[in-house]
């Protein structure tokens, strides 16, 4: 099932169903028995679930997909997203190559995160300020969306946790990245900076998340292209460790870090400008575009 949030004419953020190229307002067609916001609906576990294929089903009253506009997702998360850094080995090998260095792997899932404010959806603008920065770089991630939280979840447990996935983009500041002691907040966590959409897919859809194509075009010119089924750390090691000590909740988002093929380690690097078009793809889950524009 495909889910998205999207922006109702009265201005509200409501839950919605894509069937074909129709999308269903779920809390209208419940009568209320569902709610209008996704990380309200995912809380709600398999039973919303089943009753949203259910209406899916139906032949509920529905509207254009090609006349609605999507919101992310989750339009703004609860908690910080989480992020892994360096976990394609590629990646990790270019970004080494950059600085000279020699190519060791981590030992451990590099964890890191960006605010709330970072998130915008689909055909949204990522605004860049070029008095903050000049060296915005692009990152196509796969998005693990949890659905069942929990602490210190075992790593054969761990898929059963996921609600779905969808697609994002880890937008990223590379002067302010390098400048404040190579520690990636600040770089990785300006407004808008963190793409997400265009729906999540539930994961009974995504029979196998450690084999989908990633990729991103800019201008329609493919800069990245690889296969989550190079990620160092898989997506159940990911979970297992970060649920270390750690409670994760319903509605929690981790970006499952990016291939090689970013802008800073070409040659000579390359950097997103006003105007610019990314087009973030993974396998089928559909495409995540937005436009760069400086204010």
């Amino acid at each position: 099932m495909r889910l998205v949030t999207f922006r109702a004419d009265d201005g509200a953020a409501r839950l919605g169903a894509v069937v074909g190229d129709r999308v269903i307002d779920l809390a209208a067609a419940s009568g209320g028995t569902l709610p209008s916001e996704m990380v309200a609906f995912i809380e709600g576990g398999p039973g919303a679930l089943a009753k949203a294929e259910e209406i899916a089903r139906s032949g509920a009253s529905s509207q254009p997909l090609s006349a609605t506009r999507l919101l992310a997702p989750i339009p703004r998360p609860r908690r910080n997203v989480f992020c892994l850094g360096l976990n394609y080995r590629a990646h990790a090998a270019e970004g080494a190559a950059h600085f000279g260095q020699p190519l060791k792997e981590p030992d451990y899932p590099i964890f890191f995160s960006k605010p709330p404010s970072t998130v915008v959806g689909p055909e949204n603008d990522v605004e860049v300020d070029p008095k903050v920065t000049q060296q915005v770089d692009w990152e196509v991630e796969l998005a693990v969306i949890i659905g069942q939280g929990g602490r210190d979840i075992p790593k054969d447990a761990a898929l059963s946790h996921i609600f779905g996935y969808t697609i994002a983009n880890d937008v990223s500041a590379r002067d302010l990245q390098f400048r404040h002691g190579g520690q990636w907040l600040k770089g990785k966590g300006l407004d808008t900076f963190c793409p997400l959409g265009p729906w999540i897919v539930t994961a009974d859809e995504v029979a196998h998340p450690d084999t989908l194509e990633v990729m991103i075009r800019v201008n329609g010119v493919e800069k990245q292209h690889s296969n989550t089924s190079l990620l160092i750390f898989d997506i159940p090691t990911m979970i297992a460790s970060l649920s270390e000590g750690l409670t994760l909740e319903a509605g929690d988002v981790i970006l499952s870090g990016t291939p090689e093929g970013v802008g800073f380690a070409r040659k000579p690097p390359e950097f997103l400008t006003d105007g610019d078009v990314m087009e973030c793809e993974i396998g089928s889950l559909g495409v995540l575009r937005n436009t760069v524009r400086h204010r």
